[in-house]
């Protein structure tokens, strides 16, 4: 199985085989149920059923006091009991590539400004290398000012400071000497390596929810990692994103939606895009491909083994 849905084969692409869109589950990498052993489970239970991708994400801790949920303005809630453990999103894919082989291996997203990007562009290019470029290179500005303060960076570096972050990690992937002069960070003429399997880098992905993050990664040539709650609110994010692309000048990325629920047993009478039984998934899915979505990916609540189990029989619908 080639780990896609089959889609309406109405989008051109490079190998008429690979038309359709790629299903893929997030890894249990955070809370009750994130242990060694259920990651390497479930990595290698979707390879086994023909799933494309798994994929990681970035939590460094949870606060103590209500938060709000998406960043400032969002509503205020209490922070959920799983952002207290959360495994190290690309340790976890390091560990994953060596008990698997083809499957695709994601972030979405590594928060990129609580890292320097000399170290997190050396990582990133390792874990693309040791995988054999398997790697969908997810990257956010992060929007929890708790853990901004932990990482001792101000929130007021988001915006171009995350832009200035992304265009310092890509100097390093590119050809030796490197050397980069930017208003936060500052590379010396040097040698950095490895560099990542493809010459311009591992596919990158930037975690958008707003105008100003859709114009952003099509400025900067990266596709985007959209989590969907509406059908009209995804289309204008995907629309958007492709117009600011046309606008620069550069060729839309890669387009990843990430689903926040489950494929049920049963069907459901209320839901969100792309959750309810698989009879309603699959429905949805064709919805995706005349989108141009390449990539979704479910994080599911509940027992890791469940996880691959609801969604592999969407690969033969």
């Amino acid at each position: 199985m080639c780990g896609r849905w089959p889609g309406t084969g109405s989008r051109e692409t490079e190998d008429s085989d690979m038309s359709g869109v790629r299903l893929g589950v997030m890894l249990p990498t955070g809370g009750e149920h994130a242990t060694p052993e259920a990651i390497v489970q479930v990595a290698q239970e979707a390879e086994r059923a023909g799933l494309g991708s798994v994929w990681t994400y970035e939590r460094l801790l949870r606060p103590t006091v209500p938060i709000a949920m998406g960043g400032e303005g969002g509503p205020v809630m209490d922070p959920p009991a799983a952002f207290a453990t959360v495994y190290d999103p690309l340790e976890v894919l390091g560990h994953v590539a060596a008990r698997t082989e083809r499957i695709q291996l994601g972030t979405s997203v590594v928060d990129a400004l609580f890292h320097n990007p000399v170290v997190l562009a050396r990582r990133i290019a390792t874990l693309d290398r040791l995988s054999g470029g398997r790697l969908l290179a997810g990257v956010g500005q992060g929007w929890m000012s708790q853990e901004f303060e932990a990482a001792g960076v101000s929130m007021k570096r988001r915006g171009a400071g995350f832009e200035e972050h992304l265009r310092a990690m890509r100097a390093v992937w590119g050809p030796d000497p490197v050397r980069f002069e930017g208003r936060f960070h500052r590379i010396p003429e040097c040698e950095i390596g490895p560099k990542p399997v493809r010459e311009d880098g591992p596919a990158l992905l930037v975690g958008a929810a707003s105008p100003a993050a859709l114009e952003r990664a099509a400025r900067l040539g990266a596709g985007v990692s959209l989590v969907v709650f509406d059908w009209d609110q995804l289309a204008g994010m995907i629309a958007a994103y492709r117009e600011a692309a046309r606008t620069a000048g550069l060729p839309a990325g890669p387009v990843v939606v990430q689903v926040n629920g489950a494929v049920s047993a049963k069907p459901l009478d209320e839901r969100t895009p792309l959750t309810g039984s698989a009879e309603q998934v699959a429905a949805d899915l064709d919805r995706l491909d005349p989108l141009g979505v390449e990539h979704v990916f479910w994080a599911m609540p509940g027992a890791p083994e469940e996880c691959v189990a609801s969604i592999a029989p969407l690969l033969t619908r």
